[in-house]
């Protein structure tokens, strides 16, 4: 029995790295962001959005970790093929665009936690940008993986920092579990928030890097059970993460009555007063490092979806004589960012943080039907292919993903 168990460990171990950092980057800046101003202006009546948040993750990661082993192709090298060249220029000349913003909104939540400890973005941000640039540039995939698993593991720091503010368990336990009283439902501003808590846990992005990372790692498809573990259990930390944060808010800001913030900066900021120095800096390092571990992750996931897209090479085990437009395309990318952070006003970056959420919502549903024509062709799939149930409970994840990304556009427009 326990040498069974002691196999499956061990093969869980060495496919562990795709699905538990592709999960835990969606805790970046801008999700930061998301769910300290869901604490801070509704306490813990949000809370019980944690459960859908987890299923469509699980899900959806599920379904490109599934596809990634039994293809042992990339997303896009599978749009391509199969909807032809002509869609896939398109898709990904708008994901280039799209993963921008997102980069450039990492860098954000860089200039941000740094000011934080007296750090002008003059010096964070290139700093900052070359040492993302020179991490994947000089390194190769397995080294590259390890300290993206060590920057996962710096979450932790949320969950201290949660604890230290010293919240009402009991209450915060009973809001995951129960929806909020009826008179929630009438309150716009509530709805909006509820929207954007549940739609900033998916982006389009994070379906072309977990597929790419998957087939880079080689995962064959006798280890699928440990890889779908690996997906399935960063679904997990990253949302019990995301609900400490929420948690750490409502106990501090929201009990106080700060209300509404401006970026993730300010809700550790804020918090110092209330919870203590050390609640403070966890809270700021864990932004720092969200941010950091996201600028490197992002560039990375749009050259690769390119590079097969296109049908050119990719990868970081390649060389920058090997892959060059794969390289090009993730330095451009950093210092796009870079340099927009820093020739933008200060009074201009949340707004424009905020857009980068918008158009993600905007890309997703697209992506997700595409995925969901993939998955349950028997030909590319075989016995893999979605069976009924968990079929019936995917088109129910993107119903619901695309209902909420066009309920959150609608109540943008003035």
């Amino acid at each position: 029995m326990w040498k069974r168990w002691r196999i499956r460990i061990l093969i869980f171990l060495a496919v562990l790295g795709p699905g538990f950092i592709t999960a835990n980057v969606d805790n970046d800046s801008g999700g930061i962001f998301t769910y300290s101003q869901a604490g801070a202006q509704y306490g813990y009546t949000l809370l019980w959005t944690m459960i859908p948040i987890t299923i469509a993750l699980i899900v959806v990661q599920e379904m490109c970790a599934r596809m990634g082993v039994v293809t042992g192709k990339g997303l896009s090298d599978l749009i391509r093929e199969e909807f032809g060249l002509r869609l896939t220029f398109v898709l990904m000349v708008l994901l280039v665009f799209v993963n921008y913003t997102n980069v450039v909104t990492e860098f954000i939540g860089i200039a941000g936690s740094l000011h934080l400890f007296h750090v002008a973005k003059l010096i964070s941000v290139p700093i900052c940008a070359i040492l993302v640039w020179a991490l994947v540039l000089r390194g190769d995939y397995k080294s590259t993986e390890k300290v993206f698993l060590t920057a996962s593991l710096v979450y932790i720091a949320y969950i201290f920092a949660g604890v230290l503010a010293t919240p009402n368990w009991h209450e915060a336990l009973m809001a995951t579990v129960q929806l909020p009283a009826r008179s929630a439902w009438r309150d716009k501003s509530y709805i909006y928030m509820a929207v954007g808590v549940v739609g900033t846990t998916i982006a389009p992005w994070m379906q072309f890097y977990l597929q790419s990372s998957v087939v880079e790692k080689g995962i064959p498809v006798k280890d699928y059970g440990a890889s779908r573990m690996d997906v399935i259990s960063g679904c997990f930390f990253t949302d019990l993460i995301a609900w400490f944060i929420v948690v750490a808010c409502a106990a501090t800001l929201y009990v106080h009555g700060m209300g509404a913030i401006r970026n993730a900066a300010d809700a550790a900021e804020a918090m110092r007063p209330l919870a203590g120095d050390y609640a403070f800096i966890l809270f700021a390092f864990g932004l720092f490092n969200a941010s950091l571990f996201a600028a490197s992750i992002l560039p990375l996931s749009t050259a690769y979806t390119v590079c097969e897209g296109l049908g050119v090479e990719s990868g970081v085990d390649k060389s920058f004589k090997e892959a060059p437009f794969f390289y090009w395309l993730y330095t451009l990318l950093i210092v796009g960012g870079a340099v927009t952070v820093l020739i933008l006003p200060d009074s201009q970056l949340v707004n424009f943080a905020v857009w980068s959420q918008v158009l993600n919502g905007v890309l997703l549903p697209f992506i997700i039907i595409l995925m969901l024509l993939l998955i349950n062709r028997t030909d590319l799939m075989g016995e893999y292919k979605n069976s009924r149930l968990w079929n019936w409970v995917a088109w129910a994840t993107s119903i619901l993903v695309v209902g909420l990304t066009l309920a959150m556009l609608w109540s943008m427009i003035p």
